[in-house]
């Protein structure tokens, strides 16, 4: 079976096109929800963010997301301690959860897997990318954001461009090409590649 990566920035709409994978037939495993499950679960992670942030980061037994997000953006360094504990948590999750899998492929959605370094368990890696302009309009109508707020998210993660030059295949989400068309012949690239295995 073969591991793929699906990734792009915020707003470039990967979430989209992992429902449209899914309708395919193809199984989808979602990080960042995954991520917020095993910060809730009790556990050496729920631990380990209790000592660095405090009782206070979490509310009746859920990780209060604000107040955490509050002090990651405010201070690198914390975000790089809040990722070099969640990162590998998610990364051992979802390599358990591709082991359990029985299609041809399979897909990890993930804003950061570049930056987390999964891709060296990755077969493949799929980039979606659009414009910055319609990522921030995505984003503020989605998360009731500001401009300055979702800028702030978008300086945090590795350009867009550079991402697209590492990702081996590349679909565009700009509203102007069609989306399911590309990804149906992507799934048809795919699954003649899991053919030659």
């Amino acid at each position: 079976m073969l591991k793929i990566g699906l990734t792009g920035g915020i707003g470039s709409g990967k979430s989209t096109v992992a429902k449209v994978f899914e309708v395919l037939g193809i199984p989808v495993y979602y990080a960042d929800d995954a991520a917020k499950q095993l910060m809730n679960a009790e556990g050496p992670l729920k631990q380990q963010i209790q000592k660095i942030f405090g009782a206070t980061s979490y509310k009746n037994g859920q990780l209060d997301r604000k107040y955490v997000a509050d002090i990651v953006f405010k201070k690198p360094e914390k975000l790089q301690l809040l990722n070099s504990l969640v990162h590998p948590a998610t990364i051992n999750d979802g390599q358990n959860w591709m082991k359990r899998q029985r299609s041809s492929y399979a897909i990890k959605e993930a804003a950061l897997i570049f930056e987390s370094g999964a891709q060296q368990q990755l077969d493949y890696v799929i980039g979606v990318y659009a414009p910055t302009s319609l990522r921030i309009q995505r984003t503020i109508q989605r998360d009731g954001v500001t401009e300055e707020e979702v800028m702030a998210r978008i300086n945090k993660q590795l350009d867009e461009t550079s991402k697209m030059q590492l990702c081996d295949f590349v679909i565009i989400n700009d509203e102007e090409q069609l989306l399911i068309p590309q990804v149906v012949e992507l799934h048809k690239k795919i699954s003649a590649l899991t053919n030659k295995k």
